[in-house]
């Protein structure tokens, strides 16, 4: 995903992937996924985030491949945090990471107690994270220095998508 953008429509997609939670039996495909893209990732967090519903896949439709996967952990009960996206190198600018991360947010959208979703990411994909209407700043109190920390607010989103539902 360096740097990938793409459509955040999944309907944009090649009509070769598509996005969908991932499933205990995926849990090898999202590691190795994350693994080639040299991201640090536990097994165990990667395993409760499938049993919880907050992993995402792209599946290569013909052979049902892994080609991408998005974990995320909920830190606080109304802010979902993707902890990692990541695409085989060879699937890459095609709008697959974009649209795993879209996902994400809608689905956070569809969820009432979620107000928030967060990232935190290396400068060079800031690009990437603001073309998801994603608000960028310093990651003062990261491991790494220089990283960014993401945010993009969807209780926001949720009552233009929904004006009857807001009692006004």
């Amino acid at each position: 995903m360096s740097g990938e953008r793409g459509p955040a429509d999944p309907t944009d997609l090649p009509d070769s992937v598509a996005v969908e939670t991932a499933s205990p039996d995926d849990r090898l495909g999202v590691l190795r996924v994350l693994d080639a893209a040299m991201l640090e990732t536990d097994s165990e967090g990667v395993a409760a985030a499938i049993d919880g519903g907050d992993a995402l896949v792209a599946r290569f439709k013909r052979t049902d491949a892994v080609v991408g996967a998005l974990v995320a952990t909920r830190p606080e009960p109304d802010r979902l945090h993707v902890d990692a996206v990541a695409v085989r190198r060879a699937r890459r600018g095609r709008g697959i990471g974009s649209a795993l991360v879209a996902a994400a947010v809608r689905r956070a959208e569809r969820d009432a107690g979620v107000g928030l979703v967060t990232a935190e990411f290396d400068p060079k994909l800031e690009g990437f994270y603001a073309g998801l209407d994603f608000e960028a700043v310093p990651a003062t109190d990261s491991d790494e220095p220089g990283r960014l920390r993401g945010r993009r607010r969807v209780s926001e989103d949720r009552d233009r998508e929904n004006p009857d539902e807001r009692g006004d």
